[in-house]
């Protein structure tokens, strides 16, 4: 995927100019009553955006990490049913496998609504790439699967450091707990019910999940502040010595030594950046490419395929947008937002850019929610409904970047 990621040098000659002090209110610069309105912004951003929906996303990743690793133990116990040609898994493994799929959505859905904040931690660190690249590769899992010189070395660490990113992150463990072949209409996948045909496959299953356990501590580690995350995520990235640099500190204090950002504006328009590309993304990659390409390669461009999870990938894509922007998590306004600020100002350009991003949010969850559903099923269809919701999330895009242009 291709993100933007900004990088700020801090200029101690812009420190001394852009710091606001304790000066009366009334005899503030529009640049320090910018900079004070654009703090505020920030902190609500991190504290009440950001890192709890990468709390979230880390717990859930927590648990099913664990989940997979008690579906390997009750294969290796059950290996009699559960490791066959054919036939099915036994009733324990079988109850464990519905609830991965479950919690595999519920931190699915986390980190769908983190992906308007794709730069920091998540590029930096390439978690973005490692976790979410799609689709499976499939033929070099089967060769994979089929080495017992590699299958001998593979837990977390192994995974993390030999595999390619085709075969880590959400969709490896997606294709390994989920029915792929299951009915065409139905609207959610199914939990796997058909015996694996190796051992290989949960000892695979559970090497990833734990990797992917790790890089969402990091991510949350990453933007709370490795004090703030508990001793069980602490320990967690000591074992897989996984240093982190403080983003949510870094944006907090824009502008003073150590922070990436020299002042709140630069962080107000990375925002605002973030916004835009994953719209841009949703609309051009993960929509249009699929919807409306012709190779083999772009039919099977597909997030999600065997949870059917496409659509509730992209609508939540745009709700991470409106959090962001508009300053909710979970449904709740948290605090001041760039929405906010832009329609506090005595100024027509500003309000009328505000009203068009939040129109344009409402729009693309529109256009995504009147589309047909499982997206998986309309690859190369030029559906157009999700041509639609393409044109939507373009619209959106559109509107973030203009807004973006505005705060100066």
């Amino acid at each position: 995927m291709k993100l933007r990621t900004l990088f700020y040098m801090v200029s101690a000659l812009a420190l001394a100019g852009l710091t606001v002090s304790c000066k009366d209110p009334d005899d503030l610069t529009w640049e320090e009553e910018r900079e004070k309105d654009l703090k505020d912004v920030a902190e609500v951003y991190v504290d009440k955006t950001v890192v709890p929906t990468y709390a979230a996303l880390a717990e859930n990743a927590m648990e099913l990490a664990d989940i997979c690793a008690e579906i390997e133990a009750s294969v290796r116990k059950n290996e009699s049913t559960d490791v066959a040609a054919s036939g099915t898994l036994c009733a324990e493994t079988k109850q464990l496998m519905a609830q991965a799929c479950e919690k595999w959505y519920a931190a699915r859905k986390y980190w769908e609504l983190s992906e308007a904040w794709l730069y920091g931690a998540a590029d930096d660190y390439s978690i973005d790439p490692h976790i979410d690249s799609w689709p499976l590769d499939a033929v070099e899992l089967e060769q994979l699967l089929n080495d017992p010189v590699r299958m001998e070395k593979m837990d977390a660490s192994y995974a993390a450091d030999f595999l390619g990113y085709g075969l880590l992150g959400f969709h490896a463990v997606e294709y390994m707990i989920f029915d792929l072949n299951a009915d065409k209409n139905s609207l959610q996948g199914s939990p796997r019910s058909a015996s694996y045909k190796r051992i290989e496959e949960a000892v695979y299953l559970a090497a990833v999940a734990e990797d992917l356990r790790n890089q969402c501590v990091r991510l949350h580690a990453a933007w709370a502040g490795i004090d703030r995350v508990s001793a069980e995520q602490r320990e967690i990235l000591d074992e897989a010595d996984m240093s982190v640099f403080n983003y949510g500190a870094s944006m907090r204090n824009a502008g003073k030594g150590g922070s990436k950002y020299t002042n709140y504006l630069q962080v107000a328009q990375e925002i605002l950046t973030g916004a835009a590309d994953i719209a841009d993304e949703v609309a051009n990659q993960k929509i249009g490419r699929p919807n409306t390409g012709t190779s083999g390669e772009d039919l099977s461009y597909i997030e999600s395929p065997y949870a059917k999870n496409s659509k509730q990938d992209f609508y939540d894509n745009i709700v991470s947008v409106k959090n962001a922007y508009e300053g909710y998590f979970n449904g709740e306004r948290v605090g001041k937002s760039i929405s906010d600020y832009l329609r506090s100002k005595n100024d027509k350009q500003m309000n009328e850019a505000d009203q068009a991003v939040r129109d344009a949010i409402a729009a693309a969850l529109a256009a995504i929610e009147a589309a047909p559903a499982p997206f998986v099923n309309y690859a190369g269809s030029n559906n157009e409904l999700w041509a639609k919701a393409t044109e939507a999330c373009n619209r959106l895009s559109d509107a973030l970047n203009e807004a973006e242009t505005l705060i100066e």
